[in-house]
């Protein structure tokens, strides 16, 4: 068994793909006691994709293992927020200046 293993989802976390997403990331979690995901490539994600975040790091726990969440996507970010989840996981998250940015109302004011 390898000590540290990163995986990177190339595809959007959604409904659609949430099979073979299981899948992989509970066979990648199987194989290493520190498992990194790589979600710098996600440009879509629903509740289901965000479900196997949960899954995957509640089977981390009960396992003993380590799991961390890297490179957050916009859409992840966003349904982290969303969820008001992002301190669950207790990976930092990285946002771009350009997102960091106050955000503007549709009247122009900075919103709130």
């Amino acid at each position: 068994m390898k000590k540290q293993h990163t995986t990177t989802i190339k595809e959007d976390m959604t409904i659609y793909n949430a099979g073979r997403q299981k899948d992989m990331l509970l066979k990648a979690l199987e194989g290493c006691q520190e498992l990194d995901i790589d979600l710098s490539q996600v440009g879509e994600m629903d509740t289901a994709g965000f479900q196997l975040l949960l899954l995957a790091k509640r089977e981390a726990t009960k396992a003993s293992k380590s799991l961390r969440l890297t490179g957050h996507s916009k859409a992840v970010t966003d349904l982290m927020d969303l969820y008001n989840m992002a301190g669950y996981f207790g990976d930092p998250v990285v946002i771009p200046a350009e997102e960091g940015a106050p955000r503007k109302a549709a009247n122009g004011r900075q919103a709130t």
